[in-house]
């Protein structure tokens, strides 16, 4: 592991990926790590199409949700002092193939076991299976509920 391990981490605000984004820091921490937290964003399949409730061009920016929820669940869960540098990176594109790209040169990725897109009852969503089978470094997918890394004193 390098001297100064980087830590992706992916959040979309869910509670998992909050859960997900407390771990990261907390072993960032631990292991003198740096945090890189990504929120990834698509184009819904509906977009563009007329109709009630759907968002029209001029009022729905998906990268501008998606930079607010990344920094609203860094402020949640980090509050003002993580104690370790957090980097945020709002990507376009599938969750998967932007975590994949993001770390490129990482020590770890993070994510939750189940973000906004998963089905309640599954124990592994797509982006983290994805993730194991073709990540470039160790992948940890944090269960709700499950603790953080043990730090030593």
């Amino acid at each position: 592991m390098s001297a100064n391990p980087r830590i992706v981490v992916g959040v979309d605000g869910s509670p998992a990926s909050e859960q997900a984004l407390r771990w990261a820091i907390d072993y960032a921490r631990a292991v003198g790590g740096t945090v890189h937290a990504i929120a990834a964003w698509e184009y819904p399949a509906f977009y563009g199409w007329a109709g009630q409730g759907v968002p029209t061009v001029e009022t729905f920016n998906p990268e501008e949700i998606a930079g607010k929820t990344l920094s609203e669940t860094i402020t949640k869960v980090a509050g003002d002092d993580a104690g370790v540098q957090i980097t945020e990176t709002v990507m376009p594109g599938n969750a998967a193939r932007a975590l994949l790209e993001a770390a490129k040169g990482a020590a770890l990725i993070v994510v939750g076991s189940r973000g906004l897109g998963g089905f309640t009852g599954v124990l592994l969503g797509s982006v983290s299976r994805h993730l194991t089978e073709h990540a470039p470094c160790p992948v940890v997918v944090v269960r709700e509920g499950q603790a953080a890394p043990e730090q030593s004193a």
